[in-house]
């Protein structure tokens, strides 16, 4: 059987845009073939189908989140500076004109009705919850790390979704030092 001969890195982050942007359900094929310039015969050959190419899409998606999460945890002073450093990131993002949630939150939100990518995408964002109860176990027993770890991800989550409404800044920064007090608020200045 012949290999597919493209840079597969660029394919999949090719098709995570389109993936991202449109859905799965609404990301044609033809969508893929416009967004990553392959033929048909390379993208079956290389993933399947569109379920196989969607799954690695939201693994590659997932990868990259974890790396980006990993380093910034591991370069901060402490670790709840760095999760609070994530989290600014994502208020930020949710601020943007042209805001588009998370891949993985978008899917999970999609996916209802098709259960196993629904489970397949829940697994992921499972790792990214596991990478934080395992930086948060640095400093706190492994039932308190998961429980903020747990927490963390319910308001991510809520940051994700939420980022639609046109609600401000500040607004959504004071709920989340209100509910999230073990963070170093202190140093954001509202």
């Amino acid at each position: 059987m012949a290999k597919p001969q493209f840079n597969q890195e660029h394919i999949l982050t090719q098709a995570s845009s389109a993936f991202w942007r449109f859905g799965y359900h609404a990301t044609s094929m033809q969508h893929v073939f416009a967004a990553t310039g392959l033929k048909p015969g390379s993208i079956y050959l290389a993933f399947g189908n569109k379920e196989g190419l969607f799954k690695a899409s939201l693994d590659h998606y997932t990868q990259q989140s974890l790396l980006r999460i990993r380093n910034k945890l591991s370069q901060s002073p402490s670790v709840e500076q760095g999760i609070f450093d994530v989290l600014m990131e994502f208020v930020n993002e949710s601020c943007q004109a042209d805001y588009c949630s998370c891949f993985l939150v978008k899917s999970q939100l999609e996916l209802g009705s098709h259960p196993e990518l629904l489970q397949y995408v829940s697994t992921r964002l499972k790792q990214i919850e596991t990478l934080y109860c395992e930086f948060l176990q640095q400093n706190h027993p492994i039932e308190e790390a998961q429980i903020k770890a747990t927490s963390l991800m319910l308001h991510i989550f809520g940051i994700r979704v939420y980022g639609y409404h046109s609600q401000s800044k500040e607004q959504i920064l004071s709920a989340l030092e209100s509910s999230l007090p073990w963070l170093p608020w202190t140093k954001l200045k509202h």
